[in-house]
């Protein structure tokens, strides 16, 4: 049976000491691969793999340490976010275990609320996906709340005062991808805004235009739910096309966390004129398939 994926999101990007204390308690049972940090964001991305039970066991050591460590009413960044947990995604390696992830994520749901009494909200992408959670931050988050017009699955009815809340579920596997522009806010948010599904741009293409202070950037933001449908390198030439346009530049891209061999091999293809290139070619995918 193959492991299960995890890539939570958790409201941290400058202090080392926490970022660091996060991975040791998220490498504790299941296996840690990767860690992405950014300062602007004031964010941390962890990707581990496990099975069910150790996933679930190191994600709520996570969340705990996540408690301890964060504060989120001195939280800054340019990333919206509603806890310092901020989502946590179960992830299916084949197709088939989508079932076996949304039931990872439920129970991880009811630890975290009955160990440390938050409330958890179960998202079921793309119709509540996190943006529908995020909208207007933790107090518009409350006010919906105590409206009525939705509710934890589980936990309190009130955000924690220091920790918000968590966002947790089941996904396919996305490839979070940034571009960096020199150029204004106005133009990465008007790029966002064409490139997005939502805009008619690509499918399966969620994008926001934010600012880079520290670095002087701007950069479009994406996560990008369908490789396939919306290629890599073909994201980046319509952003540069877009960007020139309104008198901004690419100055670089960002991959958050990891991505499949096929997305890599695709783009690659194109760079290199190839008439065929897959992961079936590429030399390590062929060896773990031995």
């Amino acid at each position: 049976m193959l492991p299960l994926e995890s890539v939570p999101n958790f409201s941290e990007g400058r202090d080392r000491a926490t970022i660091a204390a996060l991975g040791d308690a998220l490498g504790s049972s299941a296996r840690l691969l990767d860690v992405h940090a950014d300062s602007d964001h004031n964010r941390s991305v962890f990707t581990l793999v496990g099975d069910d039970d150790a996933l679930v066991e190191s994600l709520l050591a996570g969340v705990r340490v996540a408690v301890d460590r964060i504060d989120l009413r001195r939280h800054e960044g340019v990333h919206p976010r509603i806890g310092v947990a901020d989502i946590v995604p179960f992830v299916p390696l084949r197709p088939d275990d989508l079932q076996r992830a949304r039931a990872a994520a439920e129970r991880f749901g009811r630890l975290v609320a009955n160990e440390l009494d938050l409330p958890v909200f179960l998202y079921a992408p793309p119709e509540r996906g996190p943006a529908f959670y995020r909208r207007g931050g933790t107090e518009a988050l409350q006010l919906r709340i105590d409206a009525g017009e939705l509710k934890a699955d589980f936990g309190p009815r009130r955000l924690h005062e220091t920790a918000g809340g968590v966002i947790a579920g089941a996904r396919a596997p996305l490839i979070a991808f940034n571009v960096n522009l020199r150029g204004s806010i106005e133009a990465a948010r008007s790029i966002a805004s064409v490139v997005r599904e939502r805009g008619g741009g690509f499918p399966g293409l969620r994008a926001l235009g934010v600012e880079l202070s520290r670095a002087g950037l701007v950069q479009v933001s994406m996560n990008v739910e369908d490789w396939q449908a919306a290629p890599l390198h073909d994201i980046v030439a319509r952003i540069a096309a877009e960007a020139e346009a309104r008198g901004a530049e690419v100055v670089g891209s960002e991959l958050v966390g990891l991505m499949p061999a096929g997305a890599a091999a695709d783009a690659a293809r194109v760079a290199l004129r190839l008439d065929r290139l897959d992961s079936s070619r590429l030399l390590e995918a062929r060896l773990l398939d031995c």
